[in-house]
């Protein structure tokens, strides 16, 4: 395996804390500054290693957060879970790796939701998803591998707005939230499941079903 570039890690080492310190100072180089202070790396190596631009900074946050939950799941800890199960872990366990840094993401949606920012947006929501889909185990190649990773995109950012904002004990509210969400999923797959099981459905029966119903 190729080994990760010098400054590459240096990025890798410093991501978590830019976010964190990015509560105080917005996702500037202030923010890489102080996060490099805080370890102890060098602050021009630092500049070098972390992008300029605001939302490079958020993509190589996100990024980290990605990282820290692949290293969490282990097959150990997967173990035995059902997929709703595993579903609803990963989304939990990236709200608690994001904790300390909560209100610098309240700041991150609004920084990639500009219109300049949207293909970064997109493009992290997407890996995100498909990181939670690969540790969960989903090895589909075909259209459910869209379809999945863009339903877990769907239900992990509607849950990010509730929890930026969820003052309860627990977050008991983003947790029930959470369960609606995974629900109504469930419920869809469901469906998908039934539907594709009609082997002999015939769309143009249908559409004439639909233009002359039976009496």
């Amino acid at each position: 395996m190729e080994q990760p570039s010098p400054l590459k890690q240096i990025r890798d080492t410093l991501a978590l804390a830019v976010g964190e310190n990015a509560v105080f100072d917005g996702w500037t180089q202030a923010a890489v500054d102080s996060a490099a202070a805080q370890l102890g790396i060098d602050p021009d190596q630092a500049r070098l290693a972390v992008p300029k631009d605001q939302a490079g900074k958020i993509d190589t946050y996100i990024s980290a957060v990605d990282q820290e939950l692949e290293a969490w799941f282990t097959p150990e800890r997967l173990q035995g879970l059902k997929i709703r199960e595993k579903i609803r872990g990963l989304i939990w366990k990236r709200l608690e790796i994001m904790a300390p840094a909560r209100e610098a993401v309240r700041r991150a949606l609004s920084i990639l939701a500009m219109p300049q920012n949207l293909p970064t947006g997109l493009k992290s929501a997407w890996r995100t998803a498909d990181t939670m889909w690969r540790i969960a185990g989903d090895t589909s190649t075909d259209f459910n591998h869209y379809t999945k990773r863009m339903t877990l995109s769907g239900v992990y950012g509607s849950t990010l707005l509730v929890w930026i904002n969820d003052e309860t004990e627990g977050w008991m509210e983003t947790s029930a939230f959470l369960d609606r969400r995974i629900e109504d999923v469930m419920q869809f797959e469901k469906f998908k499941a039934q539907w594709k099981g009609q082997e002999h459905f015939s769309v143009t029966r249908f559409l004439g079903r639909l233009r002359y119903p039976a009496r």
